[in-house]
């Protein structure tokens, strides 16, 4: 049967018996054959296959003793370039979608967060993620799509119906983080050696970004960004947990907007901190002394109200009332990668997030086994997100806690082994020692951009590898597992130069780096102290 809606099959299959069906597919532009959007050239590629080509050229080259590691190293940069999508207005730059099947399209979040992962396999692809998520930034208010001037994109469907979208039109504005995160990652391809002028151009962007979060995303003036759907059409939430349950308190009560977000609060402490530390390389001191005012206001406000003394842990969010959502997530987490808790509470979150409550053994849930809205198959209610944790172990990295870091990776990169070395967008959240393999989600995106660009981030926290070329200097001391063996990576861009690591545990020699550039052992860098 075929109509508009789809085409379906009718048949019995009797008992060890077997059924197919073959399906040809002929594009057809005002009814005629036209085979333009699969156009290929004579020696019949693609663009989008020149473009995987590409990439896998210019990619880095990992090697390592430890196969897991090793294939899913491969996987993943090979996944991150099958990803990659063009913008038909600049078909020059390229952006990476969030993921196959469901979302073959550019979100603000998922792409910012991808590319930032990515830096150490590709900083141009952070780069072309910034300046088309600019060229959308918004300029007016539109209550149907939650445009505001400032505001960086949630989601924006290509060169296809636009009913694809919410709000019925090409892009949607509804996220309360991408926008926050849009200055973070500008801060960082800052230091990555990228030409210098384009970095600079999209400075104008990153202030009206931070005007956003002034006019717009403080919704009631406390000090914290908050998110209200703006109409019946828009995510009812708006940080990363989207779902319509995502949010809730320890007993399983969903929370009630406006919701301000531990995270969120967390991505605009750094993207404070990230402008702060431009605008001093710039020489513009007042901004940078006003900008890192506000990050300090920011920090001690959500360390007073966030925290649960009795708990041990932050409140996922602050409802419309500004109760605090007492649930353990793994949001917090994220807290810790931008440096927004203080460090006598640092212990303690890293403690909760190693918890038999939340973690599985394959990774950490979202939320834990002892929460009333807990299920390890629920979508953001218990169940593990690669690049979740990703983003977590950096976190745990960054305030010292090497071991549990490690532990986190080690967990997620064995996971890798029994899904073909691709890592899928998420699994579910049951316990290892019940189930020795992690039990697949069922619609999970695979290849998904994030989870893609994971191992990335996991390998970069453990070589703590962190490049400044406008200070002239690499940061780089590794603490790799021993079970990891030996890692080694040729063809790694860094101010326009390639550099190959050698790495064994803690012992590590890297060659080719620009001249002038100074290595640095045994020390942090300055953006993260």
């Amino acid at each position: 049967m075929f109509s508009h809606d789809g085409l379906g099959f009718r048949t019995v299959v009797p008992p060890q018996g077997e059924w197919a069906a073959r399906i040809y597919v002929l594009p057809l532009q005002d009814g005629a054959e036209k085979p333009v959007p699969f156009h290929r050239e004579a020696d019949g590629t693609s663009a989008a296959e020149r473009r995987r080509a590409e990439w896998i050229r210019k990619s880095p080259v990992p090697e390592s003793s430890n196969l897991t590691l090793y294939r899913t190293m491969l996987r993943c940069v090979d996944d991150i370039g099958a990803l990659q999508i063009e913008d038909p207005v600049h078909p020059e730059r390229t952006v990476v979608a969030a993921g196959a099947p469901w979302f073959m399209a550019i979100f603000g979040r998922d792409s910012i967060l991808s590319s930032y992962m990515a830096l150490p396999v590709d900083p141009s692809l952070a780069l072309d993620t910034l300046r088309n998520l600019a060229d959308r930034q918004g300029s007016e208010v539109d209550l149907v799509t939650e445009e505001q001037p400032g505001r960086i994109l949630h989601e924006v469907r290509l060169g296809v119906s636009t009913k694809l979208a919410l709000g019925g039109k090409s892009a949607y504005y509804g996220t309360a983080d991408a926008t926050p995160l849009f200055v973070t990652l500008l801060g960082e391809v800052s230091r990555w050696g990228l030409a210098a002028d384009q970095v600079a151009a999209l400075l104008p962007n990153a202030d009206r970004a931070l005007d956003w979060i002034r006019d717009y995303g403080d919704r009631d003036g406390d000090g914290f960004v908050e998110y209200q759907r703006l109409n019946d059409q828009g995510l009812v939430n708006q940080g990363w947990k989207d779902s319509w349950d995502g949010v809730n308190f320890a007993d399983g009560r969903l929370a009630e907007p406006p919701i301000a977000l531990c995270e969120v609060q967390g991505y605009v402490y750094g993207a404070y901190i990230a402008r702060a530390w431009m605008a001093y390389d710039a020489g513009d001191f007042g901004l940078a002394t006003e900008l890192r005012a506000r990050a300090a206001r920011l920090k001690n406000q959500f360390n007073e109200q966030f925290w649960l003394p009795d708990r041990g842990y932050f409140a996922i969010a602050l409802d419309g009332d500004k109760r605090p959502v007492d649930a353990l997530t793994s949001n917090m987490g994220h807290c810790l990668w931008n440096g927004i808790v203080d460090d006598d509470k640092a212990p303690l979150v890293a403690e909760r997030l190693m918890s038999p409550e939340m973690f599985s053994g394959w990774g950490i849930r979202t939320l834990a086994t002892t929460m009333g809205a807990y299920n390890p198959a629920s979508y953001h209610n218990g169940a593990v997100w690669p690049h979740d944790n990703g983003i977590i172990a950096t976190g745990l990295m960054r305030y010292g806690f090497v071991q549990e870091a490690q532990r986190v990776a080690q967990a997620i990169i064995e996971a890798a082994e029994y899904t073909d070395h691709r890592l899928p967008e998420l699994f579910c959240g049951f316990e290892r020692s019940r189930f020795p393999k992690p039990v697949p989600y069922p619609t999970s995106c695979s290849p998904q951009a994030w989870a893609a660009a994971t191992p990335v981030q996991l390998m970069r926290t453990l070589l703590r590898y962190d490049p400044d070329v406008s200070r002239n200097g690499m940061w780089f001391d590794p603490v790799l597992p021993k079970a990891w063996g030996r890692a080694r990576a040729t063809n790694l861009p860094i101010g326009g130069g390639r550099i190959t690591i050698d790495v064994t545990g803690t012992e590590a020699t890297l060659e080719g780096l620009p001249p002038g550039m100074t290595l640095h052992r045994g020390t942090r860098p300055p953006w993260l102290t």
